[in-house]
């Protein structure tokens, strides 16, 4: 497999990339992109209702900004800004190495991380902080249903059967979601769902993926 010559955001060098990648049919599936509008709407709609309570019950839990952002790789690699509603304290991430790592792999999580917020703790519950990424699925950088959107840092440190998952846009859910949420502890399984996904995708399965993403939710399974 070969590789092009490293990408770079700003003057910072990002990943390298396959040379002459092939996108996934579902990239520019018209069918897919359609249903990513729609529900990119109804999802802003429902950010612009939840917005004012999130951001009351924030700044009396923890005072800071109401979102926040992170440079992530999209397709091919591709980097963009991703949207939450702020979980953590503010300069959460200049604390991360104080927190021990639970996963295995290029993933970093722990059940009990100390820099979440008592608000952020119930977002991430309900799965409530994702939903300002509606904003990125009707921008195109994202979609509905997908890969777990990566890091810059977990990706600059890829093997070469971990660029398989940049094949497809990264979603607001997907196999990962469905199957485990925060159990998945281990980044290997994570590639494995994103790319058995990658195979098993049709408008229809995504369709069967959004519902089952609605009863894991409501029913809090997996999450932290």
């Amino acid at each position: 497999m070969h590789f092009s010559s490293n990408v770079r955001l700003g003057t910072s060098p990002v990943l390298p990339l396959y040379s002459k990648l092939k996108f996934h049919p579902s990239v520019t599936n018209k069918i897919k992109r359609s249903l990513d509008i729609i529900g990119a709407l109804i999802g802003l709609l429902i950010v612009a209702v939840i917005a004012v309570p999130i951001a009351i019950a924030m700044q009396l839990d923890n005072r800071g900004p109401i979102f926040f952002s992170q440079v992530r790789c999209g397709v091919n690699g591709k980097p963009f800004r991703i949207w939450k509603f702020r979980s953590m304290t503010v300069g959460a991430e200049k604390q991360k190495h104080l927190v021990i790592n639970q996963a295995k792999g290029l993933i970093f999580k722990n059940e009990c991380d100390p820099r979440i917020t008592r608000i952020g703790r119930f977002l991430r519950k309900t799965s409530l902080d994702e939903f300002p990424q509606f904003w990125n699925v009707l921008r195109g950088e994202m979609s509905l249903v997908g890969t777990r959107p990566p890091t810059i840092d977990e990706v600059a440190l890829y093997e070469e059967h971990h660029y398989k998952r940049l094949l497809v846009k990264p979603g607001i859910t997907g196999e990962w979601q469905v199957k485990g949420r925060s159990n998945v502890l281990d980044f290997e399984e994570i590639v494995r769902m994103d790319l058995d996904y990658q195979r098993k995708w049709s408008n229809f399965y995504d369709l069967y993926l959004i519902l089952c993403t609605v009863q894991v939710v409501l029913t809090r399974k997996g999450a932290c």
